[in-house]
């Protein structure tokens, strides 16, 4: 007997006597292989799958405020010149960000080519302190969508009352929510269980990338694969949308996340981290 595996995964058996022909099955695809990308392509990419409610242009840098929910969406990305000295692109910031009750925050990077060690060492000199680090790990798609069925999870475009009440930030906003629904192709994926969800997690799609957070479970139904189901689910829609490569954040004490997504195939590819002006506050919460 001859084990046949058909594209669609299944495996069948057959008599030998009936194989008529036969080729070898080439190595995998490009699209199973990690991608490559630069620092800026990254930034860029999760910016879009982030978008603040309000920002403006200070040369190529992007101030960026959405009300203090998250740092990512209340912190400039300096992806370029700002178009003035360091000291007064600062000053510009600041004020910026002052008149609108919230702290003042720079997002850079470390770790990759195109990433901003020298512009770390500028703030740090200046003052500003780094709050938080996290990386962005990177990895192909297709192996993510093969992991698991992705049965029992429902997808949808809007966060609805049930997902939200599983996400880990409380009492949210309209311009919380606002930042949650923003990206090119957003999908929501819940996995329902009595009177909360057991498993949550958001996918955006831009282009050949797919974006995974907010992967959340219930505490009481953890190491049941729920989180990969989910996964799974969110990535075999976004190969649908011509997707073939994937990022996430993940910070450096989250261990068991940083086991899933390594067994996933996702590995680091740079750092991130937001330093708070001198002249900041309390207010913005963490991501």
């Amino acid at each position: 007997m001859l084990l046949i595996t058909r594209k669609s995964g299944e495996s069948v058996r057959i008599a030998e006597s009936t194989l008529v022909a036969g080729k070898a099955v080439p190595a995998a695809p490009a699209r199973r292989r990690g991608p490559a990308a630069s620092y800026e392509e990254l930034a860029r990419v999760a910016a879009r799958a982030w978008r603040p409610v309000e920002s403006e242009r200070l040369g190529e840098w992007e101030l960026r405020a959405a009300a203090g929910f998250t740092r990512r969406a209340n912190s400039v990305l300096p992806l370029g010149d700002p178009g003035m000295p360091l000291d007064d692109a600062l000053t510009a910031v600041r004020r910026w960000y002052g008149e609108r009750g919230l702290p003042a925050y720079v997002q850079t990077a470390t770790g990759a080519e195109g990433t901003q060690e020298l512009l770390c060492a500028e703030l740090e000199r200046r003052g500003w302190v780094r709050e938080v680090t996290a990386e962005v790990w990177t990895g192909a798609l297709a192996p993510v969508a093969d992991r698991a069925e992705g049965a029992g999870v429902v997808l949808s475009r809007e966060a609805d009352e049930a997902w939200l009440g599983r996400y880990q930030r409380k009492g949210l906003s309209d311009v919380a929510l606002r930042v949650l629904g923003s990206g090119p192709s957003v999908w929501f994926a819940t996995v329902p269980g009595g009177d909360a969800p057991a498993a949550i997690g958001r996918c955006v799609v831009d282009g050949r990338w797919a974006s995974f957070a907010a992967v959340e479970v219930d505490p009481g139904q953890r190491r049941r694969g729920l989180a990969t189901e989910v996964m799974a689910a969110l990535a075999r829609r976004a190969l649908d949308e011509g997707a073939s490569a994937a990022w996430l954040q993940v910070e450096a004490d989250n261990a068991g996340a940083r086991a899933l997504y390594a067994g996933m195939g996702f590995s680091a590819h740079h750092a991130y981290h937001h330093y708070r002006g001198p002249e900041g506050g309390e207010g913005v919460g963490r991501g």
